[in-house]
């Protein structure tokens, strides 16, 4: 079971780049999540974080503690970038896919901090254990959404 959740149903065993592809897997499960409202998307957030934990505790040891197969931790920090779009759409009251430019910059600007790891980022990947194999994705994750929220402001007129 645990590596069923390490992999988010295995889309961690495919080829090549298992962490675009735990990003992307999570993006349809987001739509899904999102549909029961932005409170609730953030809850399962901290649901998904906790078996993320779990799950890549189970999945890792110390000769091998942040396998490329393991993306729990992809779809976490996917889901933080995209929660700007759950509460932004519930606001304007809209469905999600709506807001489809915010979809294509929460995906693109998480993979380049995911991959680039500035800051923060950088700093939770070189934590040891299922904790830093997750924060990194984590703080990733904030920098997407936060740039995001930035791209939005322009789009929308709110910053000049």
């Amino acid at each position: 079971m645990a590596r069923a959740v390490a992999t988010v149903g295995y889309v961690g065993l495919l080829r090549p780049a298992p962490g675009t592809w735990g990003s992307l897997a999570a993006l349809p499960l987001g739509w899904v999540a999102m549909q029961a409202g932005p409170v609730t998307f953030a809850l399962l957030i901290a649901v998904a974080f906790g078996l993320g934990l779990w799950a890549t505790g189970a999945a890792t040891d110390a000769a091998n503690p942040d396998p490329g197969e393991v993306v729990i931790d992809e779809l976490v920090g996917q889901w933080i970038a995209l929660l700007p779009l759950a509460y932004g759409a519930a606001r304007a009251g809209v469905p999600v896919h709506a807001l489809w430019p915010g979809w294509i910059a929460a995906f693109l600007l998480f993979r380049l901090f995911d991959i680039w790891k500035p800051g923060p980022v950088g700093w939770a990947d070189r934590r040891h254990g299922p904790l830093g194999v997750m924060l990194d994705d984590v703080a990733a994750g904030v920098l997407a959404a936060l740039g995001v929220l930035a791209l939005a402001a322009l789009a929308h007129g709110v910053v000049r």
